[in-house]
């Protein structure tokens, strides 16, 4: 649809007009019921009245014009419906039109994109990120090889002999002087206790304590 100098008018300037012409007939139709729906009353009050008259000719001449009146109205009411189903037709397509160009929009940012991300590049750069990374690992792994190898010098291991014998020593002091009698409770743990009392003199004595030796027996393989 052209205008005077020749141009197409744009999609949405179309659509535009296109729902102003249906909003204003929609406007004159509703005008032109509310005109019918008044002379229907006027005829109705009229019809009463003649027919009190007892003028039953006046009374089926406007009879007839109120049916005819009633007719109009209902035609009005359905030409009414038929413009609010095109202009809600008119809406739809314009939602799609809408629709469209916003995915059309869009496919062309994305086509811009995708030719602005140099692939190879990007290839190169994650290869040369790899292998930085794995010379970063590489380095870590030999500082950490170094470390160990200087604190891990000659003469630890008898400086942890030392100590680790010093401790025996003084939890077997500790152990046979400070341990405190278990509670009786019942006949069972009564035994118990007369059995640990039975073993305290031995620690204290320099009898062999078997808890003693499990105890060494752990520190021993910490030591290893």
């Amino acid at each position: 649809m052209g205008n005077i100098f020749g141009k197409e008018k744009p999609l949405k300037e179309v659509m535009r007009e296109n729902k102003r012409m249906i909003t204003r007939a929609i406007r004159e139709l509703d005008r032109e019921r509310a005109q019918l729906e008044r002379e229907e009353k006027r005829l109705t009050i009229d019809i009463k009245k003649m027919a009190k008259e007892q003028q039953m000719g006046a009374v089926k001449i406007m009879a007839k014009d109120l049916v005819r009146t009633r007719q109009y109205i209902t035609k009005f009411i359905e030409m009414r419906s038929h413009l609010q189903g095109c202009a809600l037709k008119l809406q739809t397509v314009k939602s799609h039109q809408a629709m469209a160009d916003a995915m059309s929009s869009t496919a062309k940012a994305m086509m811009k994109m995708n030719k602005a991300i140099d692939v190879p590049a990007i290839n190169k750069m994650m290869v040369e990120f790899e292998r930085e990374n794995m010379k970063s690992e590489m380095m870590q792994e030999m500082m950490g090889d170094a470390i160990d190898d200087v604190m891990d010098q000659e003469g630890n291991a008898d400086e942890e002999d030392k100590i680790v014998s010093q401790v025996l020593d003084e939890i077997g002091v500790s152990f046979g002087e400070e341990v405190p009698d278990a509670p009786s409770l019942g006949t069972g743990l009564k035994q118990s206790s007369n059995t640990e009392k039975e073993r305290i003199p031995e620690a204290a004595g320099g009898g062999n304590d078997t808890a003693l030796n499990d105890l060494e027996a752990r520190l021993n393989n910490l030591k290893q």
